[in-house]
């Protein structure tokens, strides 16, 4: 009905564009317009202000010669003050916009390697911005940001770039776990020479002991019983630590079969051995 009267409405954050006899008039802000028909006054299209955005998938080679697929969002909104151009010089801004992306994007990605295609992907967006800034006022268009969202190598590139960074990390950690176990090793080795040098001392000391008091033994037995003689002595401490021995052998559970010569003349030739022995080797020495 109001449109029969020559009355229009232009909704918030759009502009309609105003012809008189097929030639531009005015830009009509939102809120209602009348347009008297009987003198050639129709809407010839409507615009929107808003911010709109556009995904950009471009495919490209990097320096080093490997294919990615680069995917840029711009972001853009017409002005109101040349709404007048966004509408009558441009017929496809969609397609506008895709080729300067096109263009700038495929004169900077070929001048980096692939490593530095991601680590400069904010100068390439900001390239991308100025030449479409540059490009669409013209045209009564405004960038509002450009960002390039993500960048794809191929997908063998991708696996391949996997297949590196796994086998690089599996290095490194084979690495660390060698390091691991040779400090372990070490710190083991030190442990079982610090666990001999103190059972060393041990023993040592036990015998130094066994030796101290068997002397005391000797001086004490000789003063209180006169007539005997060291070896008398030495004789029945022998004859001490073999029943001892006996003893031991008898009481463990775990102790095997040992078939060793008993008997009153055993003792007498383990006494025998033992000097012998001790004399073969103060005579070697000598």
């Amino acid at each position: 009905m109001g449109q029969a009267f020559g009355c229009i409405k232009v909704d918030q954050s759009n502009v309609a564009i105003k012809e008189q006899f097929g030639r531009f008039n005015d830009v009509l802000e939102p809120g209602c317009h009348c347009l008297p028909w009987c003198f050639g006054f129709q809407v010839a299209g409507g615009l929107s202000l808003r911010v709109q955005q556009l995904d950009v998938r471009c495919e490209t080679k990097t320096k080093d010669n490997v294919f990615v697929t680069v995917v840029a969002s711009i972001q853009y909104r017409a002005l109101a003050q040349k709404a007048a151009d966004a509408f009558y010089k441009l017929s496809n801004t969609k397609e506008q916009i895709q080729a300067y992306v096109f263009d700038v994007i495929r004169a900077s990605v070929p001048k980096l390697n692939l490593d530095a295609v991601f680590e400069q992907k904010n100068d390439i967006a900001k390239a991308v911005e100025e030449e479409l800034e540059k490009a669409m006022s013209a045209y009564g268009f405004e960038i509002v940001q450009t960002l390039i969202v993500d960048i794809e190598p191929d997908v063998h590139v991708k696996r391949a770039m996997n297949e590196i960074n796994a086998a690089s990390r599996m290095r490194v950690a084979a690495n660390e776990k060698a390091e691991a176990e040779k400090i372990l090793q070490i710190k083991r080795a030190e442990g079982d020479a610090e666990s001999k040098y103190l059972s060393g001392l041990g023993i040592a000391r036990q015998r130094q002991a066994i030796v101290d008091g068997l002397r005391d033994s000797v001086l004490a037995f000789s003063e209180n019983v006169p007539g005997t003689s060291a070896k008398d002595v030495m004789d029945m401490v022998l004859v001490t630590q073999y029943f001892d021995t006996m003893k031991e052998i008898g009481a463990s559970s775990k102790s095997s079969s040992v078939f060793i010569p008993h008997g009153p003349g055993a003792v007498r030739d383990i006494a025998s051995q033992i000097r012998d022995g001790l004399l073969q080797g103060n005579y070697a020495q000598q």
